[in-house]
């Protein structure tokens, strides 16, 4: 009989994932949400298919899989999406099963917790603290220099973040949450360069990992609109080589065992120093995966399956060669609903994005500065043939 795999969902994505996971013979099931469950999924790779109103909810999503084990024996439980990590977590917890728990998974969900774990190893970060107690916050900013970033403590990638220039914009914000306060975390703002390194890890082994810089900061596209970009570095660079050097002290003193990771570093301005921003147990999304697969060869989402898979079988997992590319993505929200990149044919494009209001492109090439004069060619095109402004709350935040 088959080892059953369960899959939560709250976004599309993962088919790479779940066409691996049937490849090598187990049985998938997947539960998404409501308004996700009639996206392109490879339904030929997956033997059930649920959908439910939310996933995070609770314990109405502990009583549906409940329902579902009386019938079917759930050998592993995965989650595709970063909302639906800690959800999973505390599945695992509940129907006894290996991977991470809650408490691991809060070092790659929770904004205070990834950042206490890491200054406890002797890690940079930015200065922070808690939202609990006023006086320490008063504390805080007295202390730190402002600007200083107001971050849900849970939420992914830059959604929900505030930033605060002067004290007296902070209490009204604080009184508008009343009792949602505890869920936030205070962050001094470091201006800099943002990073991130995605990879794989097994065993606590770090097996795979490329370095990338982006154009603009993520917050920086996600609060006031633009061009996002993502390019990955000259792997000899002494730029990637730190990178990826400090990328794995962190997911060591994270304590990550098995699975993909998207990681954020900044580089700061003032002393030049990395700093660690947060991390997260999952494949980097706006078209990242495909980024580091026209650059590297692999695919972080079917080598992902493959490491749990192995596991869950008792084998070793092997790596598979990889290539020393490079590739470079750039999307944007678009103000048509099929925008039109015709106009957009050099030899370098390796993808487009096929999706409705968003453009997107990856070029990828053996010349980490091809990929980087390509992209900085195309931030004004596209700013200017496709580039919708949009409120803040209606950009896309899935990086």
């Amino acid at each position: 009989m088959p080892q059953t795999i369960l899959c939560l969902a709250s976004y599309f994505k993962g088919g790479a994932f779940l066409q691996a996971c049937k490849q090598a013979g187990l049985n998938v099931v997947l539960i998404t949400v409501d308004k996700m469950k009639d996206e392109a999924w490879p339904r030929e790779s997956i033997d059930e298919f649920f959908h439910m109103p939310e996933l995070g909810k609770r314990p109405g999503i502990t009583h549906a899989v409940a329902y579902l084990a009386r019938s079917r024996q759930i050998d592993l439980m995965v989650a595709l999406d970063d909302f639906d990590v800690e959800t999973v977590a505390h599945l695992r917890e509940h129907f006894r099963l290996p991977g991470m728990g809650d408490t691991l998974a809060r070092n790659f969900r929770d904004k205070l917790a990834m950042r206490t774990t890491a200054r406890n190893a002797g890690l940079l970060v930015p200065e922070f603290t808690g939202v609990f107690n006023h006086d320490r916050l008063r504390e805080f900013m007295a202390r730190v220099p402002p600007p200083w970033l107001l971050k849900p403590r849970s939420e992914a990638s830059s959604m929900g973040i505030k930033k605060i220039n002067h004290p007296d914009e902070l209490w009204p914000i604080l009184e508008s949450l009343g009792d949602q306060q505890s869920f936030f975390v205070m962050e001094q703002f470091v201006p800099g360069d943002v990073y991130h390194v995605d990879g794989l890890v097994d065993d606590g082994e770090v097996l795979f990992s490329i370095a990338h810089k982006y154009g603009q900061p993520p917050l920086s596209v996600y609060a006031g609109g633009g061009v996002f970009i993502t390019r990955s570095l000259d792997r000899e660079s002494d730029e990637s080589k730190a990178l990826v050097a400090f990328n794995k002290q962190v997911l060591k003193a994270m304590g990550i065992v098995r699975g993909a990771t998207h990681s954020e570093y900044i580089r700061a301005h003032a002393d030049g120093r990395l700093y660690f921003l947060e991390n997260a147990a999952r494949v980097g999304g706006a078209n990242i995966a495909e980024c580091v697969e026209h650059a590297a060869g692999v695919n972080l989402w079917g080598a992902w399956a493959r490491i749990e898979i192995a596991n869950l079988r008792g084998e070793k997992y092997p790596l598979p060669p990889t290539r020393a590319g490079y590739a470079g993505v750039i999307n944007c929200l678009a103000r048509q609903e099929w925008p039109d990149l015709s106009g957009y044919h050099d030899p370098e494009i390796v993808w487009r994005l096929n999706k409705k209001y968003h453009a997107g492109l990856i070029v990828a090439s053996p010349d980490a500065a091809r990929v980087e004069s390509l992209l900085n060619s195309y931030a004004e095109r596209f700013g200017h043939d496709f580039l919708a402004v949009l409120p803040p709350r209606e950009k896309a935040a899935d990086m």
